[in-house]
């Protein structure tokens, strides 16, 4: 489940630890770090990458190529609400992040070329390998008038 890095399991986790610590500690966490974990995998043909999105589902993921660059975007909004028997608040906590990373794939790779699935928390995408074209030099002449 996604939560923010602030809390721990429970809400005062971190407020009671702090009284047993001698001396104030400084915490720093990179939201994303775990986020968007890639493998790659080179075949003959092709590249296929394995792009680990937990907690997503497929409509909050997006690719998009533009200049050579896939780019790949990931939006979600939770709200995790719970209330006692009469009605008040006990905790109510909101989420709401967004993750992208870019690849290059070649300014040679068209939108239809580039193949994705999304299962199980996991975007499957295939690029094709593009050979380059080999530069063919051309003379150009100048007229000579006489």
């Amino acid at each position: 489940m996604l939560m923010p890095s602030i809390f721990g399991e429970n809400l005062f986790d971190d407020f009671f630890n702090e009284f047993a610590r001698p001396a104030r500690s400084v915490r720093y966490s990179t939201p994303n770090a775990a986020m968007m974990r890639t493998d790659i995998k080179e075949n003959e043909n092709s590249y296929e990458l394995s792009i680990e999105l937990p907690g997503y589902k497929k409509e909050d993921v997006n690719a998009e190529l533009k200049d050579g660059y896939m780019t790949i975007t990931a939006t979600t909004c939770k709200d995790n609400e719970q209330k006692d028997e009469s009605g008040k608040y006990v905790r109510r906590e909101r989420y709401s992040g967004s993750c992208s990373r870019s690849f290059f794939v070649g300014e040679e790779v068209e939108q239809t070329d580039i193949k994705a699935k999304f299962e199980d928390g996991i975007l499957k995408v295939t690029v094709p390998k593009v050979q380059p074209k080999p530069q063919v030099e051309e003379k150009k002449m100048i007229a000579i008038e006489g």
